[in-house]
């Protein structure tokens, strides 16, 4: 069963965010150790805690409302 919420859009976004943040990170991250260039790294690094931290959020948002026993 699926829950509703009035800000369901907004809650797409920041999944959608979130994910894409992480992968386009990652290739950052990749490229810049490849290459060492540091501020390349740093910005995916800083990418890919956003994109955490946006899907931690979303799920914290989603599971608030049930109680673990």
């Amino acid at each position: 069963m699926v829950a509703q919420t009035s800000d369901g859009h907004l809650l797409l976004v920041k999944k959608l965010g979130g994910l894409f943040a992480i992968i386009f990170g990652c290739l950052l991250i990749a490229v810049g150790v490849t290459f060492e260039y540091g501020g390349v790294t740093f910005t995916g690094v800083l990418l890919l805690v956003v994109g955490a931290v946006l899907l931690v959020l979303k799920i914290v948002r989603r599971n608030e409302g049930s109680s673990l026993p």
